[in-house]
């Protein structure tokens, strides 16, 4: 039984000094054990070896062995995630790669082989995020980038649903979204006078409980043919119902996948909102779409939709609303997408008061960062212009210039019963040529978010 033991540990150890560099000492063997000195660089390498000989259990106490080197953390994370993902633990792979990333959120490698190991358990929106950020790095040799591209389109084949559901708590410098101000100027005859303001129709604070879901459900037709439901849902409560904010859109139509990745849909939409506890709006319309993938992680689309809004307040809002939006999107060194958009929305109402138009951008950076975390930062400008005047403000249309920062921080790499926590800070102003539109508030939301 002793020479058993020896012939076992000698056949290990030999099979270490076969993958360790030249320099590394013979075995010593002695009353039935073998040792070998190396130092952590030559471990790795051996361990290394082993791996890509896909002798995968002589490998394992190596790798382990690993964790007396605090400096090695990164590496020897890569390889016991390679490791569990070849010998069918999926969810530890992940695990490890994830951790990998967080030291190095550019190591395209370690986001190869996530994005390998969740595709193959099903998760294919998260999949799709990682192989888009890898495509990112232009020292990715053509073999591997067409791989990538095959895999992306997969991944949109066969994907057939998806659900994220956030709740959270944010407290609010102006709920109502209404003035600071305690008079605003009215038109009285041929004289302006000041008209003092009820306290519910100036600014108010509170902290509202959030809570939204987005869905979608896409339905294989044919080769390149699908169909798609989406549908999204949003909710703020507040104390009593004055400025409770609920809103929801359902939108289902086909989408059709071109041969060079371009895709094409259309879609009938449905929607509601209710404010204050009351129905706002009902809207119905339709929107088209089109966008393409021009490869090292950029995209390009553009979309215009259509509805007819019918207001639950006044006849005077009643009429239709058309958008057209065109955006540009990159990944930036492998770990940060920046996108930039521009639009345009025309509202003819019922009311020539209340009708406008607005052109605007849109732009906002966000990725993953060391230690585990995601942040991002988006700005947004526009401009609006109103069609008439409203008389009791005197003979100006109204113009207003809006503005919007939002800058969030989540931590994607903490789960709690599979929710993840995010906080967010969002700024709006509006500066208009009539007091009481002009608009200051502050947000702030502290969230938790599970992607299904």
């Amino acid at each position: 039984m002793r020479h058993r033991h020896l012939l076992a540990a000698a056949a290990a150890v030999g099979a270490l000094a076969a993958a360790a560099p030249a320099p590394v000492a013979a075995p010593d063997c002695a009353a039935g054990y073998c040792s070998m000195r190396m130092t952590a660089a030559e471990l790795l390498i051996a361990a290394e070896q082993l791996v890509l000989n896909k002798q995968y259990e002589e490998a394992r106490p190596l790798v382990a062995a690993l964790a007396q080197a605090p400096e090695l953390a990164m590496e020897r994370q890569f390889l016991e995630g390679f490791i569990a993902a070849e010998t069918g633990d999926l969810a530890g792979a992940a695990a490890k790669f994830r951790r990998v990333l967080a030291l190095r959120p550019d190591m395209t490698r370690a986001r190869l082989e996530l994005a390998r190991a969740l595709m193959m358990q099903g998760k294919d929106k998260a999949a799709d995020y990682h192989f888009s950020l890898a495509e990112d790095d232009d020292s990715l040799p053509p073999e591997i980038a067409r791989t990538i591209y095959a895999a992306r389109g997969l991944i949109r084949e066969r994907r057939t649903w998806d659900l994220s559901l956030n709740v959270g708590l944010a407290p609010d410098s102006n709920i109502n979204n209404a003035t600071s101000d305690r008079t605003v100027d009215v038109l009285f005859g041929n004289a302006t006078l000041p008209l003092t303001l009820d306290d519910a129709a100036r600014a108010r604070t509170g902290i509202g409980q959030t809570a939204s879901v987005s869905g979608s459900v896409r339905l294989r037709l044919s080769d390149g043919l699908a169909m798609v439901v989406d549908a999204d849902g949003h909710a703020v409560n507040y104390e009593g119902r004055v400025a409770d904010d609920i809103s929801s859109l359902v939108a289902a139509g086909p989408e059709l996948t071109l041969g060079n990745g371009t895709r094409v849909s259309f879609a009938a939409t449905a929607g509601r909102r209710w404010y204050g506890g009351e129905l706002a709006t009902r809207s119905y319309g339709a929107r088209a779409g089109v966008q393409r993938h021009l490869g090292n992680g950029a995209r390009v689309a553009a979309q215009f939709d259509l509805r007819r809004l019918d207001s639950g307040f006044s006849p005077a809002y009643d009429g239709w609303q058309m958008a057209g939006y065109v955006s540009f999107e990159k990944v930036v060194r492998q770990t940060m997408v920046a996108s930039v958009t521009g639009f345009a929305r025309r509202e003819p109402l019922r009311s020539d008061a209340y009708s406008n138009t607005e052109v605007g951008v849109i732009a906002g950076i966000g990725g993953e960062l060391p230690w585990g975390l995601n942040a991002g930062f988006s700005g947004q400008a526009s401009h609006a212009t109103y069609d008439e005047a409203l008389a009791i403000f005197g003979p100006k249309p109204r113009k207003d210039l809006r503005l919007q920062a939002r800058a969030f921080l989540g931590a994607r790499s903490v789960r709690v019963a599979g929710f993840s926590p995010s906080v967010s800070y969002t700024y709006a102003s509006t500066l208009s040529n009539i007091g009481l539109y002009d608009v200051d508030r502050h947000r702030v939301e502290f969230q938790l978010a599970r992607y299904f």
